[in-house]
């Protein structure tokens, strides 16, 4: 059997770039939801904070704020250090600026596709 040569995608990356797809999957689905968005917002804004910290600044339960940040910590987007019986959470900023660059390679992309909203009889010919 063989197999189909590897095509590029629009920004040089293989479509089957499966590292690519992976990493960016992961944080993304990491940051999917806004409770989790607003945690990594909070503790950008600090340089370690307890987990009590985001409980108080969040409306949300201490138990429910734990499961955030053990979906953040599963991704590499935020690290927590023991500190005696408390533990310290920080962003981990390389991974955050790895998932900005992720993002940003599919700019490309987006810059050459066609809008999806235009109807296929609007489309000028080239």
């Amino acid at each position: 059997m063989r197999t189909p040569p590897k095509q590029p995608s629009l920004d040089g990356t293989p479509l089957d770039d499966a590292g690519f797809e992976r990493d960016l999957a992961r944080l993304a689905k990491a940051l999917g939801h806004p409770a989790r968005v607003r945690i990594v917002r909070f503790l950008l804004s600090r340089d370690t904070c307890m987990c009590g910290d985001i409980v108080e600044h969040l409306p949300l339960a201490q138990s429910t704020v734990s499961q955030h940040l053990k979906v953040l910590k599963d991704s590499g987007l935020v690290q927590g250090t023991i500190a005696g019986p408390r533990v310290c959470y920080c962003v981990d900023r390389e991974v955050l600026g790895r998932f900005g660059d992720l993002v940003d390679r599919l700019q490309p992309c987006l810059e050459r596709a066609p809008d999806c909203r235009t109807p296929l009889d609007q489309e000028e010919e080239p």
